[in-house]
């Protein structure tokens, strides 16, 4: 029993002892690849506050924190992975706090819903339906997506970027590799027919927008052209093709932070995600937004449709948290984009913009190359090849890390380390035995 119990007892100071390294290196690794992005909403195509009018389909999940009038017809999460139904609440493509209303098929994961209207049929393809309370504190996830909206429109414009307007054409051109920030006008952006963008391929682009209002269509912009690096030219984004394949629009992101309408034109393709907490977005009748729509509401009908394209950026400063507990997925690269290299989040400077770590200085905008510019205060994620990335869970308002790192190391260290002490435990009792 002694040698039962000195074993234990070497066992259990031998964890304690790796406990602090393994730990240690865990969070090490974790604080290096920390990447603040869009919380919870960063799983659903469609994340809406209240309510969600709407037809035809969204490629990816759909959350509605009022009632979905899918009247009509409405199909949920064609487009996504297998690692992304896992990552979701409950599994739930599709997740309406509410009541829902129409002909709603749920293509992939789980479906729930608070009531059901006249005549609805709610059917899982590769899941099950179910009546019952949201997974989604809608309120607690719109409070942090409006203070991480507020937030990245203090970010000042990256060094060296601009926003040039030359007639119906508008030109956001920024050469920061790993973040460029924008910011303009609502009026300035209503009078493009023709949007263009340059950043480097991988870069994190926030396009902020000022006002109280945004309708795509008082210009008839029809087109988004973004700059393909590799092939030097610029490519009209669209479902079939896209710059870099689709490297830059699964990096960008539209800011409205106190737009209460936004509008998009129903014969243009929009590219990128758009972040509009406090907005009625109306997606038209025709063209989709080839990424993901966060709203107060949202009506949409025709072939205004969500495509399946979510935002993989990182975001400078303390820009959302994932809750505890709610997993999330990394990011993962289109084919063919390059693997952008991990930096440090930002902290938060005591006025409370985002800062560049150990200066307190505010970003963001790191330069390519040598120069005076500032320093970008946005991480990078590290994409994976893969087309299935696996979900971790996060516990600490951002992703968790997905390298083994040190830990495993540690891990067998820490077995050989018990194991050595069972024999010294061991070798010891014998000794005894014979002076006996």
């Amino acid at each position: 029993m002694r040698i039962f119990n000195s074993a234990t007892a070497l066992a259990v100071g031998g964890s304690l002892v790796l406990a602090g390294p393994i730990a240690l290196a865990a969070q090490a690794v974790g604080a290096d690849q920390e990447c603040h992005s869009l919380g919870v909403a960063n799983l659903y195509g469609e994340f809406i506050e209240g309510d969600d009018t709407h037809t035809p389909d969204a490629e990816g999940a759909v959350a509605v924190g009022g009632n979905a009038d899918f009247t009509g017809g409405f199909s949920v999460g064609q487009e996504l992975t297998a690692a992304e139904v896992d990552a979701l609440p409950g599994r739930n493509a599709l997740v309406v706090a509410g009541k829902i209303t129409g002909n709603t098929q749920v293509m992939k994961g789980n479906g729930v819903y608070g009531s059901k209207g006249e005549g609805a049929l709610v059917q899982a393809h590769a899941g099950t339906v179910s009546q019952g309370p949201s997974p989604i504190d809608f309120k607690a996830e719109f409070t942090r997506l409006r203070s991480a909206a507020t937030e990245l429109a203090a970010v000042p414009q990256t060094a060296g970027a601009t926003v040039q307007a030359d007639g119906p054409k508008l030109t956001f051109t920024g050469g920061d590799a790993t973040y460029n920030n924008f910011t303009v006008d609502a009026a300035t952006l209503e009078g493009a027919k023709e949007i263009y963008l340059k950043v480097p391929t991988g870069a994190v682009t926030v396009i902020n927008v000022t006002g109280g209002s945004y309708d795509m269509a008082a210009a008839g912009s029809t087109g988004f052209h973004l700059w393909d690096a590799p092939k030097e030219s610029w490519v009209l984004d669209d479902k079939l093709q896209s710059a870099a394949g689709g490297a830059i629009r699964s990096k960008l992101l539209w800011n409205f932070p106190t737009a209460t309408k936004v509008v998009k034109n129903s014969a243009a393709a929009w590219a990128g995600t758009v972040l509009a907490p406090n907005a009625a977005f109306d997606l038209g009748s025709g063209g989709p937004v080839n990424g993901s729509v966060i709203a107060a509401t949202l009506t949409g009908k025709g072939g205004a449709e969500t495509h399946h394209y979510p935002f993989t950026g990182c975001l400078p400063g303390t820009v959302v948290p994932a809750p505890t507990g709610t997993p999330t997925v990394p990011p993962v690269a289109p084919s063919g984009s390059p693997t952008a290299p991990v930096t440090p989040s930002a902290s938060t400077s005591s006025s409370g913009a985002p800062s560049v770590p150990g200066t307190g200085k505010p970003g963001p905008g790191t330069s390519a190359s040598p120069s005076p510019s500032s320093h970008s205060s946005a991480a990078t994620a590290v994409p994976s090849a893969s087309a299935s990335p696996s979900a971790p869970s996060s516990t600490g308002g951002s992703l968790a890390h997905t390298g083994s790192g040190p830990v495993l190391p540690l891990a067998i260290g820490g077995a050989v380390v018990l194991a050595a002490g069972g024999g010294i435990m061991l070798s010891a009792r014998r000794r005894a035995a014979r002076k006996a």
